[in-house]
């Protein structure tokens, strides 16, 4: 039986492809004051990000509850008897502790390994993708658990910011808080580092924002995936995604939007690279 993959919403790989890879997909959840709304599931990105934008209520989030991962697990557990869990970093969310936890909530016997990706967004989505795969080759959980600790070290995301007000709002600022009170006009950059959100540097318009993206993305010369994943602008997404198709194999571009959850953070607008380098 192959090991099952189980991730978060905030991996952001799109529905059809988790799909098609038979990865299961547990959400986090939006609020909008009394309104509560799953991670793409009852709310579509679209929507997401009018209310977002045109709605006097500022939304807030949370992570999925103990029993959404032990519902997944038991039902998984029907047809495997191992089963591999990677999350957003536990420096952003509680997903990481819900995920623990619910293995004590697991009837039958089954095992299930449990990994902190230390990232966000198509930063542990390309991991997920790569490890689904090995996974549908028929590698066992050891070998799996073993990939992703590679991956971790291996993954890496830059992310532009229109604005820091939605990351300052929302609690998740980091250590990009020395960029807070900046000008206007200045766009930052940011990285996950350790877990959290770290910054690199700013940028005078979104044009130089678009163009440090690519060159981040270009300066890696063994490349096994990139994703690409925009809020708010798909035109900006698909003229970087032609960008990079000229020094990177299409195939190996992933794209997406910016789950509603991570975007009551990053705000509209925003936009993402994440590089998976190719290990040793």
């Amino acid at each position: 039986m192959a090991v099952k993959i189980v991730t978060d919403s905030l991996s952001d790989i799109t529905f059809d492809l988790a799909e098609k890879l038979g990865v299961t997909v547990v959400p986090l959840t939006v609020l909008f004051g009394h309104e509560s709304f799953l991670d793409r599931v009852t709310i579509t990105t679209d929507e997401f990000y009018r209310r977002l934008t045109g709605d006097q209520v500022w939304p807030t989030t949370t992570q999925p509850p103990p029993s959404a991962f032990a519902e997944v697990y038991n039902k998984l557990a029907k047809e495997t008897d191992e089963i591999l869990v990677v999350t957003l970093s536990s420096e952003l969310s509680g997903t990481y502790q819900s995920a623990l936890q619910a293995r004590d909530m697991v009837e039958g016997k089954c095992r299930i390994e449990v990994i902190d990706s230390r990232t966000v967004a198509l930063g542990l989505g390309l991991m997920i993708i790569t490890a689904a795969r090995r996974a549908q080759a028929g590698a066992s959980l050891d070998e799996l658990a073993k990939l992703v600790g590679r991956m971790k070290e291996n993954s890496h995301i830059v992310i532009y910011f229109d604005t820091l007000k939605y990351l300052a709002r929302g609690g998740r600022i980091g250590r990009a808080r020395n960029l807070l009170g900046s000008l206007l006009s200045i766009k930052p950059i940011c990285t996950i580092k350790e877990g959290e959100i770290s910054p690199i540097t700013r940028v005078r318009s979104r044009a130089a924002g678009m163009d440090y993206l690519f060159k981040f993305a270009s300066d890696f010369k063994n490349v096994e995936a990139v994703g690409v994943e925009h809020a708010t602008t798909p035109g900006d997404a698909d003229a970087l995604v032609k960008r990079l198709s000229a020094i990177v194999p299409a195939d190996r571009i992933y794209t997406s939007t910016v789950s509603p959850v991570i975007g009551v953070y990053s705000g509209p607008e925003a936009m993402a690279v994440s590089i998976l380098a190719a290990g040793e």
